[in-house]
């Protein structure tokens, strides 16, 4: 191995380490907020594309978790910011942790995979730019890259709340 390529081994090791401990601090965070809610459910944790991941689900059918997550994840985004300032405070740095509970974010990621994949192929068929409904920022993201994977761009317009993706010809 060259001096480059075991620095850049080190870097990645560090940032995984960090990612990991980010992670941590989250599910210490949201066990409690579970404990206090006296709601159950498990911790998941991971990293993906270069950021933490934490799940929490539950093995019941109850519909406990649903009470978290609320009408269109308004709660789940919520609490994700909530977690994002916990890690926050205890590391210093910015987050950009990803919280899913109950597997929404799981669901609704596979629903705006399709919506973007479908509006690719109408921009294809038509040549002219499609614009869709406003989303959040978890939920253009997903879009844009399933615009990507498509092969065409896409943008985002607009101010928060209404911010929305127009997908262009290629």
């Amino acid at each position: 191995m060259t001096e480059g390529t075991t620095s850049a081994a080190a870097e990645g090791a560090d940032t995984l380490s960090r990612l990991e401990q980010e992670g941590e601090i989250a599910a210490d965070y949201l066990e409690g907020l579970l404990d206090i809610a006296d709601l159950d459910g498990d911790i998941d944790m991971d990293v993906e594309a270069d950021r933490a991941s934490v799940s929490i689900i539950s093995d019941s059918k109850s519909r406990d978790l649903q009470k978290l997550v609320g009408r269109d994840g308004e709660v789940l985004e919520a609490l994700q910011e909530l977690t994002r300032l916990a890690v926050h405070r205890e590391t210093g740095d910015r987050s950009r942790l990803m919280l899913d509970i109950a597997a929404y974010r799981a669901g609704k990621r596979a629903e705006l995979s399709e919506l973007g994949a479908k509006a690719a192929a109408e921009v294809k068929s038509s040549g002219e730019p499609v614009r869709l409904e406003p989303m959040t920022p978890f939920e253009r993201k997903v879009v844009h890259d399933a615009v990507k994977a498509a092969g065409l761009r896409s943008e985002s317009e607009g101010e928060e709340p209404e911010r929305f993706v127009v997908v262009l010809p290629a």
